[in-house]
Parts: C-alpha cells; structure tokens; sequence
C-alpha cells in the first residue's frame, strides 16, 4: 500500500505543477497535464511512474468517462434541435476528409500496409472530446450556442470514427446486438427514472445522486467495452440523455466537476503523455510530422466551407478547423487497438500516438493565440446591464 501511495503522490504532484504551470502560461490545464506527463515520463522512467499500474489505468478511465458525461451533459435538447444540421455536417466533415486523405497517404506516399492504412486514417479523423470540453469550459464557451454546437460535431465525429473501426475491423457480433439492445432501453428509461430520484434523494449527505450516477456511467462502460466498444463513448451518450435533468443541476455538476477535475482526469491526462516515446520519435521523426500537418490540413479543408457555408465569419470558420483537429482519446485508443491486432508494429503506433497528441497541443493553442471568436464568449453580467 505504500508504494501505490507514494505513486499516488508523485502523480498528484505532477498535477499540480501542471496546474500551477497552467495558470502562469495562460494555456488549457489538460495540455499542460499531457506536456508534464511526456516530461515525467522521460525524466522518472516508466518503473517510477508506475503508468502500468492497473488502478492508475482504471483512474484514468474513470476520469475520460466522467470527462465525457459532462460534456454531453452541456448538450441541451433545444440546442441540438435547431443546430443538428451544422453540427452533424461539421462532424462529418471532420471525420471523412482525414480518414480517407491520411489512409491514402499512408498507403502511397509512406508504404504502409492496407489494413495499417486504414487504421492510421481512422486514427487521424477523431476530434479530442476532452480537450475540446475543457477549452469550452475554461473560455465559457459551454454556455453559448457555439460551444454547444462544437461539443455536438464532436460527438458526430467520434460515433462515425467507432462506427468505421467495427466496420472496418472488428465484425458485429451477437455481443454488439445485445449490447446495443440494453443499451437502447436503459437510454430510453433513463431521464424518466433519474428525474424523480433527483427529486427524492437529491442534496442528502450521503451523495445519492452521484452514486446513482456512477452507477450509470460505470455500468454503461462495462457494458461497452463488453462488446468491443468503447467506455467514453458511453459517457457521452449517457450525458446527452441527462442533460434535461442533470445539466440544469447546476450545484450537482459543480460537484462533479471538482470529483473529475480534481482527482480523476489528471491521471488520465498524464497517462496520455507519458506512452509518448521521445526516443523513438527523436530516432524517426518524419511520419509523426507527416500525420500532423496531414491531418490538420485535411481537418481544415473539409470543415472550413461547411462551417462558412453555415454562416460562420472566417475567424470562427478557422477557429472551429483548428479547435476540432485536437485528438486524443479515440485517436490514441485506435492506435493501441491496432497494436494489440497486430495490424501496425510498435514504431508506426509510436507515431501515430506522438501525431494524436501534437494535434492536442499545438493546433489549441494556435487557435486560442490567433482565432479565438471573443465576440461569441458570454457577456460578463456588468456588460449585460450595460
């Protein structure tokens, strides 16, 4: 116990000074925890880190699942009704340009395989739900229609992302349909179960509500990863579903977000960071530079006339580009699939994993420097009564 203490330690002090880095530089807390963990993972070692441990795997999904539940929870019903058509073609944008783009580049520019094709072009299409939610949170974008609208295209992304994995390597099972089954009725009962219990247990010390929501999350995420499939995205799906009763909870999502932010997705930041390998991409840097500008390149040419055709000024247009070229989770998670699958060797997935992350770090911060849409921030309330 000790030891997993003095682990436990070590990566709460990384957090920390990843925080205290944050606020000194202006720049997103996430991107900071994934610099700090590529930097403790080159200086401490794996052995030190401790990043095999299982429960500091578990943390870190736990974390990315919460992460993602309360981004969907940002997603308002009235929202998604009037802003369906931009966000669902923004999203698809988002996805079909550098899956397609990045797999025929591998192919016949880097000599990669067919199937390995395929897996870094599905690699390089995700958008980073993570990143984008907590950029939206720290620049209260969350709370306008543009922010919400962002979270929703990246929803779209990341459902036809997992979509064109199972379709592309892993076959529909009877698992797949029994898991989609229960979730169709767990999704549907939901927002009529949780409401009253909200209503009846809601406020009480012993923290039913959250309970009650851990039990959801946790047991949707079983579930998924059951058939296959992925835990976040179950997150994401079970927050959508709540966000009528649970997003309008302001006190519960302040709670939850010091549980999330606090404790949990610090370690799944830092993890994130730390399976980057600085020598093997020190050794052959080419490809992870390659997948970088290619897929921020494609990100942008397909999303950039969707988002002006949908009335976007050209600062929004490109900040919308750069925000949703980010990846993260599911670009890192395709890499590792194919990995275990033999269908990429350990360099290529270095690669891949070392360009995910880039597009995390760089293509954020260009944005948030040179195209952030102030206008479209919300009005502090002196401004309004102005």
């Amino acid at each position: 116990m000790t030891a997993a203490l003095t682990v436990a330690a070590l990566w709460v002090a990384l957090a920390l000074i990843a925080g205290l880095l944050s606020y000194s530089f202006r720049v997103s807390a996430a991107l900071m925890e994934i610099v700090i963990g590529v930097v403790a993972q080159l200086l401490l070692g794996p052995e030190i880190m401790g990043a095999d441990a299982s429960w500091i795997k578990f943390l870190s999904t736990v974390g990315a699942v919460l992460l993602t539940f309360l981004a969907g929870t940002e997603i308002e019903p009235e929202v998604l009704k009037l802003k369906w058509k931009e966000a669902g073609s923004v999203g698809f944008a988002s996805f079909l340009a550098p899956f397609l783009i990045c797999a025929g580049a591998a192919h016949f520019l880097l000599g990669w395989g067919v199937m390995g094709s395929w897996l870094a072009g599905l690699s390089m299409s995700t958008t980073s739900a993570a990143v984008i939610y907590a950029v939206t949170l720290e620049f209260g974008f969350n709370k306008v229609e543009y922010g919400k609208t962002l979270l929703i295209a990246t929803f779209v992304t990341d459902v036809a992302t997992v979509l064109a994995l199972g379709l592309t390597f892993t076959p529909f099972t009877m698992k797949t349909l029994t898991a989609v089954f229960i979730a169709v009725v767990v999704l549907l009962a939901l927002p009529k179960i949780a409401t009253p219990f909200f209503r009846q247990f809601g406020g009480l010390l012993s923290e039913l509500e959250t309970k009650f929501l851990l039990l959801c999350l946790l047991g949707m995420a079983a579930l998924a990863t059951w058939a296959d499939s992925e835990a976040v995205l179950a997150g994401y799906v079970v927050g959508m579903v709540l966000a009528g009763s649970v997003g309008s909870n302001h006190e519960l999502i302040r709670r939850l977000r010091t549980l999330t932010f606090g404790l949990l997705t610090p370690f799944f930041f830092i993890l994130v960071g730390s399976l980057v390998s600085v020598p093997a991409l020190i050794a052959a840097p080419g490809a992870t530079i390659f997948f970088f500008v290619t897929k921020v390149l494609t990100k942008t040419a397909g999303i950039f006339p969707v988002a002006k055709h949908f009335g976007s000024t050209t600062r929004e247009a490109m900040y919308t580009s750069l925000i949703m070229s980010t990846g993260l989770t599911f670009g890192t998670i395709a890499a590792l699939f194919g990995l275990k699958h033999g269908i990429i060797d350990a360099g290529q997935y270095s690669s891949l994993v070392a360009a995910v992350i880039t597009t995390a770090v760089i293509p954020t911060i260009v944005a948030n420097i040179y195209f952030l849409p102030t206008h479209l921030l919300p009005k502090a309330p002196e401004q309004e009564n102005q």
